[in-house]
């Protein structure tokens, strides 16, 4: 894949103590750089944009982001995290988001590459019922990226350019990417 912009570059990925969880790592960093392209997209006059009265706007979406983020990792994983009144910047714009978004996210990776097996697989307390913590990882990566997805729709209705997160957009094509549009496609080995 290509990537226009990569915030956390490879070589700032910390090796796991235990090999097999090395793909959390390395998830996590690929889900935060495309959270921060996509969010860098914007422009400050789109924060209070909503495709409907019902829907949030880009800046509740950057806020709930950033909330929900340190809530899922501090409260049920257990990483260090600031207090949430600490979470959100003074002043909430795309560039301050960015920046926070970043700083919360980079923070957290030596704690994850500090953890074994035991740790990820221990059950904790997961809203109301338990779960083991790897399962509340992949559930907040989920989460995650439900809402950039929302996002990459309200950059189409507001006709900016769709970053490219798993292969090219509409907006973003290389040489060698190789799209699975057609049954033909699908049927590659």
């Amino acid at each position: 894949m290509k990537y226009v912009y990569t915030a956390i570059p490879d070589a700032e990925v910390p090796h796991s103590i235990d090999e097999h969880f090395q793909h959390l790592l390395d998830t996590y960093v690929s889900e935060s750089n495309k959270v921060i392209s996509t969010w860098r997209e914007f422009r400050e006059a789109d924060l209070d944009f909503r495709p409907h009265p019902r829907s949030s706007s880009v800046r509740e979406i950057l806020k709930h982001q950033l909330l929900s983020e340190r809530r899922f990792f501090g409260e049920f994983l257990e990483t260090p995290e600031p207090v949430p009144e600490l979470v959100l910047p003074a002043q909430l714009t795309l560039e301050s988001a960015t920046a926070r978004f970043l700083e919360l996210a980079k923070a957290r990776l030596d704690f994850f590459a500090q953890q074994d097996a035991a740790w990820w697989m221990t059950e904790v307390s997961f809203f109301d019922v338990q779960r083991q913590r790897i399962w509340i990882f992949w559930r907040r990566v989920l989460h995650t990226a439900h809402h950039r997805t929302q996002l990459t729709v309200y950059l189409r209705l507001l006709g900016t350019d769709v970053p490219s997160t798993y292969g090219p957009t509409a907006d973003v094509v290389w040489e060698g990417a190789d799209p699975t549009n057609t049954v033909e496609a699908a049927g590659r080995k």
